[in-house]
């Protein structure tokens, strides 16, 4: 396994999402800001299969260059909104409406990008 920073694995994990095509793909720094994570990316898939994809792309890249396997995957496409929880990097795979609908955006508009 392959020792990595939390930094580094948001810029990971994004780098993954728009390979796998996702859409508005964002990094939000939320060290100081947030008790659950430090960074939190975000990004849209645009159907079920395409969340799917997303998931399973992300998860293949950050375990084929690091080891590291998520502690958690809320693997639920048919909602919309999937999460990848790495502990210190949360990834939030959301379909548009629910995207637009949740505000996650707007939630942490005052986090670093």
């Amino acid at each position: 396994m392959v020792s990595i920073d939390a930094m580094e694995l948001a810029k990971m994990c994004a780098r993954a999402a728009d390979d796998a095509k996702a859409e508005n793909v964002r990094v939000y720094d939320l060290r100081g800001m947030s008790s659950l994570t430090d960074f939190m990316v975000v990004c849209t898939g645009l159907s079920v299969p395409h969340l799917r994809a997303v998931i399973r792309d992300l998860e293949e890249a950050v375990r084929e260059k690091t080891g590291t396997v998520p502690t958690y995957v809320e693997d639920t496409p048919v909602a919309l909104w999937s999460v990848v929880d790495y502990i210190d990097v949360m990834v939030h795979i959301m379909g548009q409406e629910t995207r637009e609908f949740y505000g996650m955006d707007t939630l942490w508009k005052d986090a670093p990008l």
